[in-house]
């Protein structure tokens, strides 16, 4: 009997997952308060005073949170030191006069069900793909660059990696600005829609501005290229310094003498294989995970709030698809004469994978394995992805682009051609170098929104449906990566499996 193709299962996992997620829908306005006499669990508030018990010094550090926000109430608590929470006192409003109080907090929770029960499930898939993302791309591009031997060609292709990947961020966040220009989802926001989601998301986004730094200088980037100690890099899944020192180790390993050099470059063939033998092993669980992480974020998210910012959603997914679906095969069919179908059916379980991860870092061994059986050469591959991995952000810097202007037009910020201009390079910059982990995207729109002069505290209008636009903008990032490599290994004349286009 023919086993079904893992692509097709892990479709099917994605919609049977969305399905359970949304027959299960968590209730954002309960809080299960764990206190000294028990577990009280409250729903329908409209507003939450968290102070700190002083003793004769009374009360301070008196938090304020609007209902019915449970996440925020949750996350507030729990960045709180042991110390402080055991001085907390909360306060809860029932309206009507009707107020509730807790002492002695052990624990706060968000009410669960039955869909994010099972999240850990999608949790452990997720670490298993980024355990080996790092010894896969470590060991493939030392092996890759010794290959090459060659440091002109490496930084051939490292100049059209990079070329390629600017200029279709830049597309990318062209394509958004001119998209929400035409549409103007910002204008289609009543007054009172805004003020609920400002209220609603208020203390969501004001955790988000206090983690962001704006700092964009260009040459503290290019310092920051090489790792101080690419261990401590490893460790810490810096892509872009794990790129580095393997291209230069790999490059220095080709110009020992063979009985020098041969063993240590066996050692990393061996480390690549292995890595490749356990990414097999793991997709044989992808589609539990996906199942799991897809019920979990439809539950957790809902998709009523897309009814509310309908237009703005529109305009961030058609603008993807076009990016997606037109921008790379345009170009790949044009400046490489690639198959367009042969293409996109050699990366549908990078994609699939992908949508359910909203990690570029997470679906990175996919990525690679799908490019090895698009004919694409470890050399290329294992250099051009992890690459992509960390700079190239087209689905990012699309949704950026359009939620810069749809945030500017519901608080009527005229923007100029000047500062639109000012947001593709903004963008562009903020885009390289930032960690490919999900919602990092709001981080970069937080440094695009400050350095355009639109409020920042906006960010609260669309953080309800970020989540799920997070999944479709990093499909888009993949298959960009996916689009650089067969690009590169096209033009390079190492393309084996994708017939040219006729």
């Amino acid at each position: 009997m023919k086993r079904f193709p893992l692509h097709y299962q892990i479709l099917l996992a994605l919609l049977l997952g969305a399905v359970f997620g949304a027959l299960l829908p968590v209730d954002h306005s309960l809080l299960e308060i764990e206190h000294a006499d028990g577990v009280a669990e409250v729903t329908e508030w409209r507003q939450v005073r968290i102070a700190m018990d002083m003793g004769a010094q009374g009360m301070s550090d008196v938090k304020l949170i609007e209902g019915p926000d449970a996440a925020a109430v949750v996350d507030y608590f729990a960045g709180l030191k042991s110390r402080q929470r055991a001085k907390v006192v909360l306060d809860v409003d029932k309206g009507e006069g009707s107020e509730l109080s807790f002492r002695a907090i052990r624990s706060i929770r968000k009410h669960g069900t039955w869909a994010t029960a099972i999240d850990p499930l999608g949790t452990l898939f997720l670490n298993l793909l980024k355990m080996v993302a790092i010894p896969l791309v470590l060991g493939s591009l030392i092996v890759g660059a010794a290959s090459l031997g060659d440091v002109g060609r490496m930084a051939r292709m490292g100049g059209k990696t990079i070329g390629f990947y600017l200029v279709t961020t830049s597309l990318a966040i062209s394509l958004g600005l001119v998209a929400a220009n035409l549409v103007q989802p910002g204008n289609a926001i009543p007054t009172e829609v805004k003020d609920r989601l400002m209220t609603d998301f208020g203390a969501a986004a004001e955790g988000k501005l206090q983690s962001v730094a704006v700092d964009l200088n260009p040459l503290d980037f290019i310092l920051s290229l090489v790792p101080t100690n690419p261990f401590d890099a490893m460790a810490e899944g810096s892509m872009l310094h794990i790129v580095f020192f393997a291209v230069f180790f790999g490059m220095m390993l080709s110009l020992l003498p063979r009985e020098k050099g041969h063993h240590l470059l066996k050692f990393f063939e061996g480390l690549s294989d292995v890595s490749i033998k356990m990414v097999d092993v793991i997709m044989l669980i992808a589609p539990i995970g996906v199942f799991a992480l897809m019920a979990a974020t439809i539950s957790n998210f809902g998709i009523g709030i897309l009814n509310t910012l309908l237009w703005y959603v529109l305009t961030v997914v058609g603008a993807l698809l076009i990016h997606a679906f037109v921008v790379y095969p345009l170009i790949l069919s044009l400046a490489g004469r690639i198959n367009i179908v042969q293409f996109f059916r050699g990366i549908r379980k990078a994609m699939l994978v992908a949508f359910s991860t909203s990690s570029s870092a997470a679906t990175l061994p996919v990525t690679m394995e799908c490019a090895d059986e698009m004919g694409v050469p470890k050399s290329v591959s294992s250099f051009v992805l992890p690459l992509g991995a960390t700079i190239n952000m087209d689905g990012t810097a699309l949704y950026q682009g359009v939620a810069a202007v749809f945030i500017a037009q519901v608080f009527q910020v005229d923007l100029t051609l000047g500062a639109q201009l000012g947001i593709v390079l903004t963008a562009t910059l903020a885009s390289i170098g930032t960690a490919p982990i999900p919602g990092v995207g709001i981080v970069m729109l937080i440094v695009v929104l400050q350095q355009a002069g639109i409020p920042a505290e906006g960010i609260a209008l669309i953080l309800g449906v970020d989540r799920i636009l997070d999944m479709i903008r990093t499909t888009v990032n993949v298959t960009g990566d996916a689009s650089a490599s067969v690009f590169v290994a096209k033009s390079e004349g190492l393309l084996s499996n994708v017939n040219t286009a006729r």
